[in-house]
């Protein structure tokens, strides 16, 4: 077709368009955003963006993907800086969980989650992709603790799954806005559930780690 290679010269880079679809799921919720509206902000058409995207699914799994991205910078540099792995394993808890009702990255998770009850191989793939990067970081993570004498000797798989079980759980509660379950009530469960549970054996005083688990499983400050 004579405008197609003009509409490919003349579109804005894709991360602008996922940019601005997670910037109108953070500003109108996920349900004003169309393809009609998204087009408006990034100056396209809705049929230049099916032309990109294929399909509004599509364009939802990539803004994931794009997000994911970007939490998944900060949760390296989260997890390789400095400190105990106490300390990154609470900076990594506090990045899993919602901010609160509304997230946007939570909406668009579970939005696309729900999709995927008719989602392709390949879009379960790049599902699957996006949790198994935060299974492996918290693996590593607690293999390091647990050699280091900071956590009790788990199966570091088996215990980052049923973690990852539980802030699931929790961080939908708190996204969907269920009440009794906010953002600072979950990271208290989640502390205890890691202290009674990874800690309980690691006795902090003896190894060298005398702060109380409640100031070391704080949030980092400017949350």
């Amino acid at each position: 077709m004579a405008g197609e290679p003009r509409a490919r010269r003349n579109a804005p880079p894709r991360e602008t368009v996922l940019a601005a679809a997670m910037d109108m799921i953070a500003e109108r919720g996920l349900e004003k955003l169309t393809m009609a509206g998204l087009g408006r902000e990034v100056g396209m058409s809705s049929g230049h963006l099916l032309y990109y995207f294929r399909s509004k699914d599509e364009l939802l799994l990539q803004a994931l993907e794009w997000s994911e991205g970007r939490l998944g910078a900060e949760r390296g540099r989260l997890l390789t800086g400095g400190g105990t792995a106490r300390e990154r394993l609470a900076a990594y808890v506090d990045l899993y969980v919602p901010d609160g009702h509304r997230d946007p990255h939570w909406t668009l998770w579970l939005e696309v989650w729900n999709r995927s009850q008719n989602a392709d191989d390949e879009a379960r793939v790049r599902q699957a992709a996006i949790e198994g990067a935060w299974h492996r970081d918290l693996v590593a993570l607690l293999a390091e603790g647990i050699s280091r004498g900071e956590f009790r000797p788990v199966d570091a798989d088996r215990f980052a799954s049923r973690l990852r079980a539980l802030l699931d759980g929790f961080s939908i509660h708190v996204a969907i806005g269920l009440r009794g379950t906010d953002r600072a009530q979950v990271l208290a469960h989640v502390r205890e559930f890691i202290t009674d549970a990874l800690l309980a054996d690691a006795g902090g005083a003896r190894l060298g780690h005398p702060a109380p688990v409640e100031e070391s499983f704080a949030p980092p400050p400017g949350r």
